[in-house]
């Protein structure tokens, strides 16, 4: 059965048929890059390393995806987007398999670089069919129930994958992510459509003439410079906020799926508003206001002490729900600032900046993080938090810089 696109199709239900996949997709790369904050307690104590190498194990797959997201912007639009889904999302499978197979650190390591190389480039592809496929006027809602992926993935995926850690061992939620990565893959193979229409009107153009005229427009510029600013203002805390949970404000493991579980209940219908909102009222308006209110949960979060544990978890809750409120403008705005013949190479390349940018968040995070001498006690995240502050309202003064194109 594949999803017909001759005129007699309810457009309606072929468009929500298509994020319908497009959201399971992004759902298993989601979970595949999320799963590991989390798990970061975990792997710390069985692979006996510090947080300096927890967080080279994050930007490892994010400098993986940064690569590959730059290489595929060469060649990325010359194909049906369809079999270039397909393809992607193989070997993307593929690395999961890797990684619920992964003995050691190191071969653990690999397996991250392996799936970051094909996640990378198919989470840009996943907004350049929405981008091809749904109007301007309501891209902002389709983009939002996409990426309500990460909300359904906080909800149900992180929690069974905690779940599994905690009573099987760390392999378990990757031995479950490539189970589910299997179900899509059939159905996207079986349901999606040819996606050709960016090729019917432009021939393809050489591949170093598309790059040339990406690095050279002001606008696709201004859209790189948000993506780096988003991502230091979000992926310097996020990777951290796991183990500083445990360590300092007195959370067991087991009970981190209930600060993913509260986060993803609210953002999987907050994210889905912002994209309306978005749609009617501006997404610059919108993007402006979830931005300024996301510096207070920020503060908050990284400076957390010992409190109970319902504060903490309203804590955490505004802080995903300012995250997806603010990402999901932003991403619409990204998609709309390049023209339909160049936006596979353009979201590749943007795609190679967000991992870079958050592959360096992490870095940048795993350096300032440290034990207190003597103590299991996390110092440094209150630096994080104020490094992140910073960089969300830089992000405010890039938008207003950034024009809709298409």
């Amino acid at each position: 059965m594949l999803l017909n696109s001759s005129p007699s199709s309810a457009p309606a239900l072929r468009e929500s048929w298509l994020l319908f996949i497009l959201a399971a997709i992004q759902f298993t790369h989601i979970m595949d890059f999320v799963i590991m904050m989390p798990l970061g307690p975990q792997l710390m104590r069985v692979f006996q390393i510090s947080p300096r190498e927890f967080g080279f194990l994050v930007s490892a797959y994010t400098f993986s995806a940064a690569l590959s997201g730059f290489l595929s912007a060469f060649f990325i639009d010359r194909f049906d987007r369809k079999y270039a889904l397909l393809g992607l999302y193989l070997g993307f499978t593929l690395g999961t398999l890797a990684c619920a197979l992964a003995p050691n650190f190191s071969f653990l390591l690999i397996a991250r670089v392996l799936a970051g190389a094909f996640g990378g480039v198919l989470g840009a592809l996943v907004l350049a069919i929405i981008g091809d496929s749904v109007p301007e006027e309501r891209r902002g809602a389709a983009t939002g129930k996409v990426m309500a992926a990460f909300s359904i993935a906080s909800i149900g995926g992180i929690p069974i994958g905690l779940y599994l850690a905690s009573h099987a061992s760390w392999h378990a939620p990757f031995y479950l992510l490539t189970g589910l990565c299997v179900l899509v893959l059939i159905l996207a193979w079986r349901m999606l459509p040819p996606m050709r229409e960016h090729l019917l009107h432009h021939l393809p153009q050489h591949p170093g003439q598309v790059m040339l005229t990406i690095f050279t427009r002001a606008n696709c510029l201004w859209a790189f410079t948000l993506m780096v600013t988003l991502s230091l203002a979000g992926f310097t805390v996020v990777p951290f906020l796991s183990p500083y949970m445990v360590a300092n404000v007195g959370f067991e493991e087991a009970e981190l799926s209930y600060i993913y579980l509260f986060g993803g209940l609210a953002t999987v219908v907050t994210s889905q508003w912002a994209g309306r909102l978005a749609d009617k009222f501006g997404k610059k308006k919108v993007f402006m206001a979830a931005a300024l209110f996301s510096v207070v949960p920020i503060l908050i979060v990284t400076n957390l002490p010992q409190v109970p544990h319902w504060q903490a978890f309203v804590v955490t809750t505004l802080f995903f729900i300012v995250f997806g409120a603010r990402f999901v403008p932003a991403m619409s705005m990204i998609t709309s600032s390049i023209e339909p013949r160049l936006r596979g190479s353009f979201m590749s390349v943007n795609s190679s900046v967000q991992q870079l940018a958050s592959g360096l968040a992490a870095f940048l995070s795993g350096l300032l993080i440290t034990n207190a001498p003597g103590q299991d006690d996390l110092i440094g995240f209150g630096t994080v938090g104020l490094i992140a502050a910073f960089f969300t309202l830089v992000s405010m003064w890039v938008v207003t810089k950034l024009k809709a194109v298409s």
